[in-house]
């Protein structure tokens, strides 16, 4: 199955990434290619926005790795939300959601992101 990744800017230094398809060994450089221009414009925040993503195989997940590695050398957050159960059960058995911020809906990550920001300016 092919992939395709739309990326937004959606606020100054916040980024989504939307993938769409399968993330396997044939189509990861797809995926990686977008992580990369989202890492040279120096993020903040990533979302990655996993609703589409139908299969993920290692090299998908080495992808999102290289970008939460990247994002926490340089003080940077990412964040998922949306994952299909499949997706999500990869995830458990790998023992990596614990360690990272996953939300049910984009409310709840924009909840998030609000109270984030209002505490960085002390509100």
């Amino acid at each position: 199955m092919a992939l395709t990744v739309e990326v937004a800017e959606n606020r100054p230094g916040i980024y989504s990434i939307t993938p769409l398809g399968s993330i396997d060994t044939n189509t990861h450089t797809v995926l990686e290619a977008t992580v990369d221009s989202v890492l040279s414009a120096s993020p903040k925040v990533v979302i990655l926005d996993m609703e589409g993503v139908t299969y993920i195989s290692s090299m998908g997940l080495r992808v999102i790795f290289k970008l939460s590695k990247a994002l926490g050398q340089s003080g940077g957050k990412l964040t998922m939300g949306n994952l299909q159960p499949q997706i999500r059960k990869v995830f458990e058995i790998i023992n990596v959601l614990p360690s990272m911020n996953i939300f049910e809906s984009v409310v709840e990550l924009d909840n998030y992101l609000d109270a984030m920001q209002r505490k960085e300016i002390g509100f």
